[in-house]
């Protein structure tokens, strides 16, 4: 079910009305019909696919209480390995399979050999990469006795499908999400009101900017060997804004879903095209994930505390297995790659942590520094984007050969005027309210009710406008 579908828009009034109106003096009971809900959710793309997620709940619900039973050190181990090959067992096969058996030929291939490698016919389930990461922190938290475990099964198994972040994020700790499903929850006006506000913004987000930019964009992608480098350039930059809309929106309207219901999430996104850096970049992209790699690889690899050639791998291994996560094709893991190198020279000047505040903050007009800062970052950002969206490495290094070829001079032959213009006030909105959870959390856009309801009403007559309908799934969706 699509967030920017007709069916999410039936679905979810009707849960909210139900959970609060019928459901609302019995914890348990609320808790077991999130888990309902959040099974028709999932299953409405496939049913066959809540037998893996019911399959992956059912073996980490177990593995905690046998952790929370065990002391000898070995036996612990061997739990959480069974726990890590099982999840990531089930994600390599579904998502890499077919990936490494062609890898595999075509590596035998350089040797003189030809072999035909016979593919299965495998359907990547929605969402798997999202909550195998999830079950993933609370049997990891467990085993460092960092959480204890839970023994209500209807809880835990609400955690792992929790419907408003499930397919695509943000990508929950047990530590933050758990304990909320075991906690009355009393309905609030005003969180609720904001929750509303947040799914407007991540609705606009996603059918105003993302999927117009993507008309654009995947012409230009699929036919660039028939367009002028400088319309290379207006395809990279429309998929720039495509992906952040497409995935912060989606991320948007989960946080406020979420909190239609008393569920506080991690923020995922903090208008990260206002980096000064690439560090700061992915302190602000992708939160979720990219904290994620933090606690359960980069830092038991030693992190920063070992040596700085040892800290420089531990980076590269960072990267490299979060491009590789999101696909399986070597443009991600090129991808990767390069923001390895881009954040490498950071890292040896000791300047990966230079920028922990907000640009600008306090103030509207950035200082000349911080424009520069900010224009070089999304420059580079927009290049390692050409590598994630095109087809393969060909592809990329064709698109970008042609970028700076003679033809980056001449006039663009797609300048949609609509478009920047939509582009541009997004920027100018993003910016006013990068120090909030969320733009129209603002106190720009909360101080007049001339003002606000104008707006609100601007934003979803132009929903409906582009919505066209027919949803357009979300990028993350394949990953």
């Amino acid at each position: 079910m699509l967030f920017n579908s007709l069916d999410f828009a039936v679905f979810l009034p009707v849960v909210f009305l139900i959970y609060w109106i019928l459901l609302n003096r019995n914890l348990r009971i609320q808790n077991l019909f999130l888990l309902i809900a959040s099974y028709l959710f999932y299953g409405w793309w496939d049913i066959r696919f809540l037998g893996l997620i019911v399959w992956s709940s059912l073996v980490d619900y177990w593995i905690g209480i046998s952790l929370s039973r065990v002391t000898k050190p070995q036996y612990r181990k061997l739990l959480l390995s069974l726990s890590l090959l099982m999840n990531i067992g089930l994600l390599g096969f579904f998502k890499y399979f077919n990936f490494f058996i062609e890898s595999f030929a075509q590596a035998y291939s350089l040797f003189g050999a030809q072999i035909n490698p016979s593919r299965l016919d495998i359907i990547l389930p929605v969402g798997i990469s999202f909550y195998t990461f999830q079950t993933l922190s609370y049997t990891i938290d467990v085993y460092r006795k960092k959480l204890s475990p839970t023994k209500d099964i209807v809880a835990f198994f609400a955690f792992v499908s929790f419907f408003p972040q499930l397919v695509a994020g943000p990508i929950e700790r047990a530590t933050n999400l758990l304990p909320q499903f075991f906690k009355k929850r009393r309905f609030n006006y005003a969180t609720a009101t904001d929750g509303c506000k947040q799914i407007l913004w991540g609705l606009a987000k996603k059918v105003i900017i993302a999927d117009q930019c993507a008309r654009y964009a995947n012409d230009i992608f699929n036919n660039h060997d028939q367009y002028s480098g400088s319309t290379l350039v207006v395809g990279a930059f429309f998929f720039t804004f495509q992906i952040y809309g497409d995935f912060s929106g989606y991320s948007d309207i989960a946080i406020g879903t979420a909190k239609l219901f008393g569920f506080n999430l991690k923020k995922n996104f903090a208008t990260p095209y206002f980096s000064r850096d690439i560090a700061e970049f992915w302190r602000r992209w992708h939160i979720s994930l990219s904290t994620w790699f933090r606690d359960y690889l980069y830092i038991p690899l030693g992190g920063s505390r070992v040596g700085k050639w040892l800290n420089v791998r531990n980076v590269f291994i960072v990267f490299i297995v979060s491009g590789f996560w999101h696909g399986a094709n070597w443009t991600f893991v090129i991808w990767g790659t390069f923001n390895a190198i881009l954040f490498l020279p950071l890292l040896l000047s000791n300047r990966n942590r230079s920028n922990l505040d907000t640009v600008a903050s306090g103030r509207f007009i950035p200082h000349i520094k911080e424009v520069f800062q900010i224009f070089i970052t999304f420059l580079l950002t927009m290049v390692a984007w050409i590598f994630f969206r095109a087809d393969n490495l060909s592809h990329a290094v064709s698109y970008i050969s042609k970028i700076f070829s003679s033809s980056i001079i001449v006039l663009p032959e797609i300048r949609p005027f609509n478009m920047f213009l939509y582009l541009l006030f997004f920027i100018l909105f993003e910016w006013i309210g990068r120090e909030r959870e969320h733009v129209l959390n603002h106190r720009f856009f909360n101080s007049y009710n001339w003002f606000k309801y104008p707006l609100y009403f601007i934003l979803m007559a132009l929903i409906l406008i582009h919505s066209n309908g027919t949803p357009e799934e979300f990028i993350y969706f394949q990953f």
